[in-house]
């Protein structure tokens, strides 16, 4: 078994142990995060079809879930799909083989926390896991509001919002890059940075994703009257993102 840190182990096994649920339809991947994830002091069931998955999904309490996305039965889109319209604060990281922008966009779409694509380095996978277990709903301001100027107000505390008549909702991950961006409104916030401060990434991780920008697209489709020009979330061409108040 490889060791990827005893202080990263005995920060995690001197708390609470956290649940995580593997949804995974092939055994020796399923076994091998099973052995990785109970090394590091996790507590860890595990689906290996759909509708395994899914029910367990929605019948348990997880801290985290790894899903596949091609699973028998019924596929990890719309297991995301059904946990999300449940609970829109689950943590979920998707576990995939497909890596065009499509499916990527579409697992993010649905409310996912992150993807990881297949072959994955263990190490890498462990680290996205324990950077978004470290975001904890204790981290929510209560009974805030962000008014974005003219029509546009979101709840914070309750991850909804209006802009005019129309309700917005959103996820937990959304409102934390909001609230991160007005936080550092004075200037244009790098990709790299809101990895590490949102997502919990280290900066010396050398991480693709395009996780940033697709989760830019979203807010912008909900807060913007119109998204191809945006008013309110602006891209500093070369440096990052500025939340602008009107």
């Amino acid at each position: 078994m490889p060791v990827y840190g005893r202080a990263d182990k005995l920060s995690v096994m001197t708390k609470r142990k956290l649940r995580i649920l593997v949804v995974e339809d092939e055994a020796s991947i399923r076994n091998g995060l099973i052995d990785v994830l109970v090394f590091h002091g996790y507590s860890v069931s595990a689906a290996e079809t759909g509708p395994q998955g899914l029910k367990m999904a929605l019948g348990g309490t997880f801290d985290l879930i790894l899903l596949d996305v091609m699973l028998p039965g019924v596929d990890g889109f719309e297991i995301c799909n059904q946990v999300r319209d449940r609970d829109r604060e689950q943590a979920i990281i998707m576990l995939t083989a497909k890596t065009s922008d499509e499916d990527i966009v579409q697992g993010l779409a649905l409310g996912a926390d992150d993807y990881v694509a297949k072959p994955f380095s263990v190490a890498q996978l462990v680290l996205r896991v324990q950077a978004v277990l470290r975001r904890t709903r204790a981290g929510f301001a209560t009974n805030v509001h962000m008014e974005l100027g003219g029509d546009i107000s979101i709840d914070l505390a309750n991850l909804r919002g209006r802009r005019g008549s129309d309700e917005l909702v959103f996820t937990r991950r959304e409102i934390e890059i909001l609230q991160y961006l007005d936080a550092n409104s004075t200037r244009p916030v790098p990709r790299d940075e809101l990895l590490a401060k949102v997502w919990g990434y280290g900066k010396d991780l050398d991480i693709a994703t395009r996780t940033v920008d697709i989760h830019i697209a979203k807010l912008r489709r909900k807060i913007e009257p119109e998204p191809a020009v945006p008013r309110h979330l602006i891209t500093v061409r070369g440096i990052g993102y500025r939340l602008v108040r009107d």
